[in-house]
């Protein structure tokens, strides 16, 4: 026995490393370059550095992968590596491009919704790809390079002689352990569960490295296929025990009952961030017309979409639901299937008739399907509209509203009820280049100079034209503009003598950070970016990025009965709380809070983030920034990062696993068991 584990060691350390490199020529290529192709994806998006476990983990996977390679002849190893390499290098590309679009990295999950992305691939050309993206491709390149030129001096000839693949085999083997298992010991206990919940990516792909990430993402896309196998039983109890002690009933304040009875209409301002409202060229300002309705009711203007991968459909689940976007996937194309409590499933409980509407294909998103599940009773899409007027994805904001109105006059006249429903905007959306059809709006700067005879003269400066965010504004004043016109038609219909107006941002323009960097640090005299050390210079940094990504809410009444502002910091969870209350129905499920009630509020974010009134945590980082005077202690951090994780995971649980009709069954079965 004792001789066997001497031969066993000898074996391993028995090792020429001269003789290895020789003969592996192929694979530590592979390894290398892969190697650096992975870290350039941090470097690029995370902007992680410094850190060696991210690199220790990527290394041992390319080894693993190595391993197999001597199973081949070395004349057939290149297809292996050549296979492996399109693979590794298509997944960098993807997650470069997919990071500058979402902030966060591809998912195998998301294979479901790759259709999506032809209708805004257009989008994704104009705003997204940029040369970074590309130069990955340099790997399988300089892999094709390197195969002709061992091949034209016979070395897979020469190796093939005196290499024993076994050997070789197992010292890759060995070596690859090795670095795994030293990335292992490094890792503390908060990243592996971090891993595990998946839930912030930059800091999976930071800490864990981007192959890592993808496995883990690969497992856990597996999740709902074995639901009913493993892990059910500790969810459901968790999330008992998370909503029996919590308060999810219908508040009571003053703002209880107030608009019970009267008609409701929603309006989904496709990529209206509260900047845009806050934003001025010249004296004429972006959003006149949503300023104004924020003046005469209820504007509240710490306000932030939740949003995960599946953008305005996360939206649409999350405001109507008081649920959290799912962890993987989109609830909208991966568990449509699920049962939910919803708004409009309440409302109609309470005899109204609800519906949604808009001008884009019913298939989109699954609309249709979710649509009808989340209780709207129709959904008008595309093929319920004259497509007379195109701007950016399809029909014009100004014609679909203008048809929809007619619609809602019909069904006003119709039905012997109130009416519940959402009007989906479509025009102002990325990638923002109908700029001839968005009507004449100047982004320009006009500023006072100095000229050669020193006198004080006006002048006018490109600023943001011709760039993306100032094609975003000019989108934004088109979207208001239609807005605008569409109260009118409300108004000239009779239709806002008992109705409640709704306006809510589904999420922020997805403009990466430079432009906005651009906007705050403008040299109108030289048409450039402000130099870092000029006093007047202003970085637009990460917390500046997520904070301006707050999109406006807005709830008004032609009577302007409720007019104010609500400082008070509000996610798209807490509308079904909020407004649920005013209209007098709740979800025994909500998540979020009704904001006059829980003026302490936090709102967590899909990756991990969350943010109140107080403070903005980076969860990847473990930072945060204080956004008043109060002093913030490691308690208060501590405390309110267990509440956003809960909330979470209760959430992603009860989507995963239809806790939801299980819940609901149950508490059938038990009013049966009392009757």
């Amino acid at each position: 026995m004792k001789e066997k584990i001497f031969g066993f060691l000898k074996k391993i350390f028995n090792f020429n490393y001269k003789d290895y490199i020789n003969t592996s020529i192929l694979i530590l290529f592979f390894v290398i370059t892969n190697l650096i192709n992975s870290s350039l994806v941090r470097f690029f998006t995370v902007k992680n550095y410094l850190d060696i476990k991210p690199v220790l983990a990527d290394l041992a996977i390319l080894l693993f992968i190595g391993v197999f390679a001597y199973f081949f002849k070395p004349k057939n190893r290149f297809k292996y590596f050549m296979t492996w390499s399109v693979f590794l290098t298509a997944i960098c590309v993807i997650d470069s491009m997919y990071y500058t679009f979402f902030m966060s990295f591809s998912s195998v999950s998301l294979l479901a919704t790759s259709l999506q992305v032809i209708d805004v691939g257009d989008a994704l050309v104009k705003n997204v790809v940029q040369i970074k993206d590309l130069t990955y491709i340099w790997q399988p390149i300089a892999l094709i390079v390197l195969h002709h030129f061992l091949k034209k001096r016979e070395y897979y000839a020469r190796i093939e002689k005196v290499e024993r693949r076994k050997k070789r085999a197992f010292n890759t083997f060995i070596l690859a352990c090795a670095v795994g298992a030293i990335f292992i010991i490094s890792l503390s206990a908060l990243e592996i569960g971090r891993l595990n919940k998946q839930w912030n990516r930059e800091f999976i792909v930071a800490k864990f490295g981007l192959y890592t990430y993808h496995i883990n993402d690969a497992v856990k896309s597996l999740e709902p296929k074995f639901n009913t196998l493993f892990g059910y039983d500790t969810a459901y109890k968790e999330f008992r025990d998370y909503y029996d002690t919590r308060n999810t009933g219908l508040s009571n304040n003053e703002y209880t009952n107030i608009f019970e009875g009267k008609n409701v209409i929603l309006v989904h301002t496709e990529s209206m961030q509260r900047v845009a409202m806050e934003t001025s060229f010249n004296g004429q300002e972006v959003t006149p017309n949503l300023n104004r309705l924020a003046k005469e009711g209820m504007y509240f203007n710490n306000f932030y979409s939740q949003v995960s991968v599946g953008t305005s459909s996360d939206t649409e689940f999350t405001l109507n639901t008081s649920i959290m976007p799912v962890n993987n996937g989109t609830v909208f194309i991966s568990y449509f299937d699920r049962t939910y409590v919803a708004l409009p499933q309440l409302m109609k409980e309470k005899g109204y008739y609800t519906f949604s509407m808009h001008g884009n294909n019913g298939s989109f998103w699954n609309r249709q399907v979710m649509h009808k599940n989340l209780g709207y009773e129709d959904f008008y899409s595309k093929s319920s509209y004259d497509i007379d007027e195109e701007i950016g994805l399809g029909l014009s904001d100004k014609s679909f509203f203008r048809q929809s109105v007619e619609k809602i006059k019909e069904i006003s006249e119709k039905e012997d009820k109130p009416f519940f429903g959402t009007l989906i905007m479509l025009s102002n959306h990325t990638p923002f280049d109908d700029v001839e059809k968005y009507g004449e709006f100047d982004v320009s700067m006009k500023y006072t100079t100095t000229n050669e005879l020193g006198e004080t003269v006006e002048a006018t400066a490109p600023y943001l034209e011709g760039t993306s965010l100032g094609n975003y504004f000019k989108s934004c004043h088109y979207a208001d503009a239609a807005i605008g016109e569409f109260m009118q038609e409300l108004e000239n219909a009779g239709l806002l003598d008992n109705t409640v107006v709704v306006f809510y941002g589904d999420h922020d323009g997805r403009l990466p950070k430079k432009e906005y960097n651009l906007m705050y640090n403008y040299n109108p005299e030289t048409n450039s970016l402000l130099d870092k050390d000029d006093p007047n210079y202003d970085e637009f940094d990460y917390y500046d990025y997520e904070l301006n990504r707050s999109v406006p809410f807005i709830i008004w009444t032609k009577d302007k009965q409720y007019t104010q502002t609500v400082n008070t910091v509000m996610g798209m969870y807490d509308v079904l709380p909020t407004l649920g209350n005013m209209l007098g129905v709740y979800s025994p499920y909500q998540l979020g809070h009704d904001v006059f009630s829980y003026p302490d509020n936090i709102v967590p974010f899909p990756n991990g983030n969350w943010v109140t009134n107080k403070v903005y945590y980076n969860n990847s980082k473990g930072e945060y920034l204080p956004l008043t005077q109060d002093p913030i202690d490691d308690q208060y951090i501590k405390e309110k990062s267990e509440i956003a994780d809960q909330i979470l995971k209760v959430s992603d649980d009860a989507i995963v696993f239809d806790l939801f009709k299980t819940d609901i069954e149950n508490k059938e079965n038990n009013n049966k068991g009392k009757e």
